[in-house]
């Protein structure tokens, strides 16, 4: 029999990436209010301005008519805000500069490459890791501050607690659990080589910008692999390179490194490991439920 169910008809939040938002604006307003970061407003309001139009200037330009040779036009319903809302917040989360032309740089390139660099239609660079590593190497006055959070366990815990809610809505657990535990595993096997006590293992991996790397930008459903299979794979890779990077090549921006040069590699595994591609989803409809 089939049973019409109504899921959360009242519920503000009909989308997973309304959570995500909350998220990462919470942690915003939490940074500056409690770590005394140097952020200016100025900054934020580039990386947002800068985001939603490089995202509506794109998608106006995407929507270009080859058979008629017209552009079409947009309606706001169609203007997809929260994908460039949530590149902007986590460019403001870890990337710090002091000057507009920068964060604009960042946030244009960002959201361009959504645009220009895909696959199948599928773009496999993570907007705002790629905007972090243009601004690191094209510009000299922007930088990523891996211990701006501090290691205060209750950070962990609120950033555990919020990422979960998001997770558990995208279904992308598996890639954190795997990127984490990897790290964490021979983090802890450099730790016992050494002879270090295990409070510099919980230092390192108790690092804000980590935890919000592996909670919010190493599971974006829209360009990491499709198929489980290979996002175990690519997670576990993307470990392995932020640690050798780190503790070889003692580069504190690993973590942005190693996604960064490991995104193509989503392409392979998607050949590879064939799976139906994330499509982000609806809360608040109605919903046919199956009972026996």
């Amino acid at each position: 029999m089939v049973i019409p169910t109504i899921q959360a008809q009242l519920s503000i939040f009909k989308d997973a990436r309304d959570y995500q938002i909350l998220c990462l604006a919470l942690f915003l307003i939490l940074g500056v209010a409690m770590r005394d970061w140097s952020l200016q407003p100025a900054i934020v309001a580039t990386a947002i301005i800068t985001a939603l139009g490089s995202q509506g200037l794109f998608s106006w330009l995407m929507s270009h008519n080859s058979s008629s040779n017209q552009l079409q036009t947009i309606s706001p319903a169609e203007f997809n805000w929260r994908s460039p809302l949530i590149t902007a917040l986590g460019l403001s989360l870890l990337l710090r500069t002091d000057h507009i032309a920068t964060m604009a740089l960042a946030a244009s390139i960002a959201i361009a490459s959504k645009f220009l660099f895909k696959v199948n239609d599928k773009h496999f660079f993570n907007p705002a890791n790629l905007g972090i590593i243009a601004a690191l190497t094209l510009t000299n006055d922007a930088w990523v501050s891996p211990g701006q959070w501090g290691d205060e366990i209750w950070y962990g815990l609120i950033f555990m607690g919020a990422g979960g809610m998001v997770l558990k809505r995208v279904g992308r657990w598996d890639t954190t659990g795997m990127f984490l535990a990897s790290y964490a595993l021979l983090e802890a096997v450099r730790n016992l080589y050494l002879g270090w006590t295990w409070d510099v293992w919980a230092h390192r991996m108790m690092s804000g910008s980590l935890l919000l790397f592996a909670l919010f930008m190493v599971t974006d459903p829209r360009s990491i692999p499709n198929a489980r299979p290979a996002r175990l794979i690519w997670a576990l890779a993307i470990a392995v390179l932020t640690f050798v990077l780190r503790n070889q090549f003692y580069l504190s921006t690993a973590v942005f490194w190693a996604l960064f040069l490991l995104a193509p590699l989503t392409v392979m595994l998607d050949k590879l490991w064939e799976s139906p591609r994330f499509e982000w989803k609806q809360f608040g409809k109605v919903e046919l439920l199956s009972a026996r």
